[in-house]
């Protein structure tokens, strides 16, 4: 059983990674993870921060009865382990990574703090994806708490359309070149992949969108 809340794509990386800071770039390194390694556990000692360079990572945590809960599924230039800034000093979720060649950058809290201290505007975007991560978590509660399936999954692809949607020149067409699976998909809107896939099928039906394995195109609505 499992229960996914999503956050957007936000790519802090080009703006927070320490590559981007001369004092820091010389003493900073990216770490390499293949599919299923962890990047830390609940209970790790929770002393560094992290973006994604490239590959996927999945944060969750595990309930007494031992089920599986996927909070997040993050995608390039995302951050993780964010409330080790705020003081938490060990972790209450794990983060894995669900690619082959996941590449992390790792950033220990007190840079972070060095870098929120000596910028101003860093300090200040850093606050603010914080603060955005919190709403958008309650927000993901209440949908999947008061929605059924099939509006979870038309709220998702609005989202979608949002972070990787363009408008076809030819056809009007919307078209979103995303980079999840259906069993990522299924995973965040809350529901099993054979479930997403009568929804999908069900749309396809009724001429509102098509889909394959990375893209999704969305029919321009007609009179």
């Amino acid at each position: 059983m499992q229960t996914v809340w999503f956050f957007e794509d936000v790519n802090l990386f080009k703006i927070l990674c320490p590559h981007k800071f001369k004092a820091y770039k010389s003493t900073h390194e990216f770490d390499a993870y293949k599919k299923k390694d962890y990047i830390y556990f609940e209970e790790d000692s929770a002393n560094k921060v992290y973006l994604i360079e490239k590959g996927k990572v999945k944060i969750g945590y595990y309930t007494e009865a031992g089920d599986e809960v996927v909070k997040a599924i993050l995608t390039r230039g995302e951050l993780f382990g964010e409330k080790a800034i705020l003081g938490e000093l060990k972790r209450d979720e794990f983060a894995q990574s669900v690619d082959n060649n996941t590449s992390i950058c790792p950033i220990g809290v007190q840079t972070m703090h060095d870098l929120m201290r000596d910028n101003q505007t860093f300090s200040f975007k850093v606050y603010k994806f914080i603060g955005l991560k919190f709403k958008k978590l309650e927000r993901r509660l209440q949908l999947l708490l008061f929605k059924d399936a099939k509006t979870r999954l038309m709220e998702f692809l609005d989202e979608l359309c949002n972070e990787y949607g363009y408008d076809c020149k030819e056809t009007g067409d919307h078209v979103i070149k995303h980079p999840y699976t259906q069993k990522d998909i299924a995973s965040l809107i809350g529901t099993s992949r054979p479930t997403l896939n009568v929804l999908l099928n069900e749309l396809k039906e009724e001429n509102f969108l098509d889909f394959s394995r990375k893209e999704i195109r969305i029919y321009k609505k007609t009179a």
